[in-house]
């Protein structure tokens, strides 16, 4: 009798630890996708399950209703008041002009890809008509100099924030570990975060470009000077933040939790491996999301400023160019560097949840 009880008992157990294991997992996911900023699917499935119809319906409505209806209102007052405004390229564009050039700068996008193409084949079968002609003749491959299009100065401009961000990291997180945990370490770093950090990246950029110049010096560079310059000066502007949110969240660790390090006679290094950095990493992680802002804003002031290729370079040229389509050209660019920074943080908030269990909605 007890036998078959169990036996029988088995199964539903069994099945309530899938169903567990499933929850967990619609959690996990909703809360990810929540961070990521569709927050509204949990509702919506849940809607679609029949659970709590009405206040599933009244999350939908805060969650995907207001957000609709006021970006609706926001581009009726625009549409409205900007042709109100006289500048000395014309009206201010409104969000039909504005859509309008997005369209533009796309399909300029896809005429110079074509272009590319259109050369490579060219290089391709001239190389090989050569080549059969002379199985030993030397062929040249040439890469294509066409004008960056919109889209390809998007991909700089994100390709150089990345790369002075890691920088920013590699440098401010030992930095922050070291402040945190040592006060002798933390007195000399101090004076010198509170001197450096209010610093303008346009009083950086000057410096940067002349130590470039000077130092990054071969005749087969792996990297533009351009790139570097904006890079390092990406890097000098946005590790601040990162580093003393690290500090903070090294110091504020438990006293027991190093004790007990202490008692198991860890080494310095495991010590920090195991105790240190999973104790201070949702610090270390809201550092980061600040500092990829900051250096997202620095990056497009230091493109425009010294003329490197990006973003900011392209609003600087439109604004130079003066021409009819100029705004909404530049209104474009807005919009996208506004809309690159928040997909920036939500990456950041998304791995500080998928590492952290500590991110919110």
């Amino acid at each position: 009798m007890n036998t078959a009880s169990s036996v029988a008992a088995a199964p539903v157990q069994s099945r309530a630890g899938g169903g567990t294991s499933l929850a967990w997992l619609f959690e996990r996911v909703t809360g990810l996708l929540a961070v990521a900023g569709f927050g509204w699917v949990e509702p919506l499935w849940k809607l679609a399950a029949w659970r709590n119809p009405r206040e599933q319906s009244r999350e939908l409505w805060r969650q995907i209703g207001v957000p609709v209806l006021s970006i609706v209102a926001f581009l009726m007052v625009w549409g409205a008041l900007a042709p109100r405004v006289q500048t000395s390229l014309g009206a201010v564009p409104g969000p039909v002009e504005v859509w309008e050039q997005v369209g533009n700068l796309w399909a300029d996008h896809r005429a110079e890809r074509e272009k590319a193409a259109a050369f490579e084949e060219r290089q391709a079968k001239r190389n090989a008509e050569a080549l059969a002609a002379d199985p030993a003749a030397a062929v040249k491959m040439r890469n294509y100099t066409g004008k960056p299009t919109y889209i390809d100065q998007i991909m700089t401009s994100l390709q150089t924030v990345f790369m002075g961000f890691v920088l920013a990291s590699l440098v401010a997180v030992p930095l922050g570990v070291l402040s945190g945990l040592s006060k002798t370490a933390n007195a000399a770093l101090n004076p010198l975060i509170q001197v450096f950090k209010p610093v303008s990246p346009l009083a950086w950029l000057p410096l940067v470009t002349m130590v470039v110049s000077a130092l990054y010096v071969s005749n087969d560079p792996m990297f533009e000077k351009s790139f570097l310059t904006s890079a390092i000066t990406v890097t000098l502007c946005s590790l601040w933040p990162t580093l003393i949110n690290t500090a903070v969240g090294v110091a504020s660790i438990d006293r027991d939790l190093m004790n007990v390090g202490r008692v198991l006679q860890l080494s310095w290094p495991t010590s920090v491996r195991k105790l240190v950095l999973p104790s201070a990493l949702p610090f270390i992680f809201t550092g980061m999301r600040l500092s990829l802002g900051v250096g997202w804003m620095v990056l497009i002031a230091a493109e425009m400023l010294a003329q490197n290729p990006g973003l900011g370079k392209f609003v600087w040229d439109e604004f130079q160019n003066g021409s009819s389509q100029s705004l909404a050209k530049i209104m474009v660019a807005v919009f996208t560097i506004g809309l690159i920074g928040f997909a920036l943080d939500r990456l950041m908030l998304a791995l500080q949840s998928m590492f952290t269990y500590s991110a919110t909605r």
